[in-house]
């Protein structure tokens, strides 16, 4: 082996790594709805939590992407230590999908269909038809696919490279010697574990332990060892990824590596105690499937063992990583989710319906005090404003950082959505401190209000909540029908407003009504119509998504036209529009 020899195979090496990151990039927003049905279910059970993990590591073809994903979700509060640990076990095993793949490249044989089967035959073929997706095709989901498949034939490429550049090796003692060195169980497991702890991904280090085996210098006593090492190696991604999390998410990272390490230690102590009776086997050259099988084998053997024993590994966790005395806050919108837009957006769906709630609930509690005002009352007003203002913050950059990763169309809409729709809560929750404000003035100066104009504002106040709650429903619910009923009754308050304002008018002209008492009669009013826009926009949101446009004008255009429109518009004007 020369220099040049050495230079084709770092080339190999690059491309296979690129391509191996490239293809995992383009699953992940491939599978992008996949992977949010398959989160959903990690509330349930043990084994679902172990098939989840094996699921998703097996669509986007990294353990590392996973944990670190678990990492993320146990830092934001969405799963629970136990439920991590079951997902963190599944993903073990789903990355021994990837060296089965690779494994293809080891096929030998002269007959046409075997032939066909080999990497070098059809990745051409998937190049082609990946180029012409990416570059040709304008639809996101076809582009991504485009890309795994351009993705796929250069980690083969990759691997072709590296697999021809490592032959003359065969030829050189000291790369035989090396080998058999690491026929040592405890040498083996370190090799495996520097080299996948470097470049961080135990599929990639099994694919460069298979094209090594192309030489037929390495032994399959000398590959057992180096995988077992590998899986130690993998955690080193999880582990950085907990830095700066909080406990429950450092547990999380700790019980990976405590997983793998209690793994190796049981299958490396029965592997050497079995040594002297598989001599012969063991002297056998390891071949892409061997080492498929091994890697495989290892990771299942492990899961039986340690599987039933996953409330043991929760315990240590907590006892390596104490409870402290003050309790800590939890990160609601982790940004190491961002690496799974699909993931992320929806954390940040979640996230934007609590803020609905929670502004809702404040322009509700400033309603209620208009008849029956409390401080407490008005302190958990401001309170929740609060929190609408704190949840904005954090939203608004988390989306901006999300929107700077490669998104499809469908995300970018999401986000567009979701974008919008915390304004507007955020809005509501300012117009809930308005109308606060107008109660308190109220009182502060005992005013009152006419019996006319209190049975309007009363009525008012009922239209109100009813559009909160369809608009929130709407959004909730991602449901287009109900986002439909929400703009008549957006046009009927808006005639209740000017209905109110003449009327109010014509008592002031009669002298039925005082000018200090009409000032905060008109700022009550005027509010609670701008909530009612806000409602309006929120629900146009939600069409906009569902029908593939951003822009709200259309949509409330469509809406308008809706034979139903003017149904439901009769309806509430009979229900809300005073005689």
């Amino acid at each position: 082996m020369d220099i040049f020899d050495l230079l084709t195979m770092i080339g190999g090496l690059c491309l296979f790594l690129f391509g191996m990151n490239l293809m995992g990039e383009a699953l992940e927003r491939r599978a992008g709805s996949s992977l949010e049905r398959m989160l959903s279910k990690l509330t349930s059970g043990k084994l679902a939590g172990l098939l989840t993990g094996l699921g998703v590591t097996a669509v986007i073809q990294s353990s590392s992407a996973t944990t670190v994903m678990v990492v993320g979700f146990v830092n934001s509060g969405l799963m629970k230590l136990g439920q991590a640990i079951n997902v963190i076990m599944g993903a073990n095993i789903g990355t021994t999908v990837t060296a089965w793949i690779l494994s293809l490249s080891g096929i030998d044989g002269d007959n046409i269909f075997v032939q066909l089967l080999k990497p070098t035959s059809f990745t051409p073929i998937l190049a082609l038809i990946g180029i012409i997706y990416y570059m040709f095709v304008k639809d996101s989901k076809r582009r991504d696919t485009g890309v795994i498949l351009l993705g796929f034939a250069t980690l083969m490429f990759g691997m072709d490279i590296m697999s021809g550049a490592v032959s003359g090796l065969r030829d050189e003692a000291w790369f035989g010697d090396l080998f058999v060195m690491f026929e040592n169980p405890i040498l083996g497991v370190l090799a495996g574990a520097v080299l996948t702890g470097i470049i961080q991904s135990s599929s990639a280090s099994v694919g460069i332990l298979q094209a090594l085996s192309s030489t037929g210098r390495v032994s399959i006593g000398a590959s057992i060892p180096i995988i077992m090492g590998q899986n130690i190696g993998t955690c080193v991604t999880a582990m950085l990824a907990s830095v700066g999390t909080n406990k429950n998410a450092r547990r999380a990272a700790l019980v990976h590596l405590s997983f793998n390490v209690i793994g190796t230690v049981i299958c490396l102590t029965a592997y050497t105690v079995a040594m002297p009776f598989l001599t012969d086997f063991l002297a056998e050259n390891a071949s892409y499937t061997t080492i498929a099988v091994a890697h495989s084998a290892f990771n299942i053997i492990c899961t039986c063992i340690l599987f039933p024993m996953s409330s043991l590994l929760e315990k240590l966790a907590y006892k390596l990583i104490p409870e402290g005395k003050t309790p800590e806050t939890v990160n609601v919108l982790d940004e190491r989710l961002l690496t799974t837009p699909a993931v992320a957006l929806e954390r940040i769906r979640e996230v934007t319906t609590e803020m609905g709630k929670n502004s809702i609930e404040a322009l509700k509690e400033s309603i209620a005090s208009y008849t029956r005002y409390t401080p407490e009352l008005a302190a958990r007003v401001k309170e929740l404003e609060e929190k609408s203002d704190h949840y904005e913050d954090i939203l608004g950059s988390y989306i901006v950082k999300l929107t700077s990763k490669q998104l499809d169309e469908h995300a970018s809409l999401e986000s567009t959505e979701y974008m919008k729709a915390i304004g507007d809560f955020e809005r509501i929750s300012d117009h809930a401190i308005n109308i606060l404000e107008s109660v308190e003035e109220l009182r502060d100066k005992k005013i009152s209000f006419t019996p006319d104009a209190d049975l309007e504002l009363r009525t008012l106040f009922d239209a109100v909540e009813e559009i909160l709650e369809l608009s929130y429903n709407a959004f909730l619910e991602n449901d287009s029908r109900a986002a439909d009923n929400v703009e008549p009754l957006e046009e009927v308050i808006d005639r209740m407003k000017e209905n109110m304002r003449s009327a109010h008018i014509a008592r002031l002209g009669k002298g039925n009504c005082s000018i200090e008492a009409g000032f905060v009669f008109a700022d009550l009013i005027t509010n609670l119509e701008r909530v009612a826009d806000h409602c309006s926009n929120i629900a146009g949101g939600v069409l906009d998504a569902n029908e593939g446009n951003m822009d709200i004008h259309t949509s409330l255009r469509t809406t308008r036209t809706n034979p139903l429109y003017e149904e439901k518009l009769d309806e509430y004007s009979k229900k809300y529009l005073l005689a």
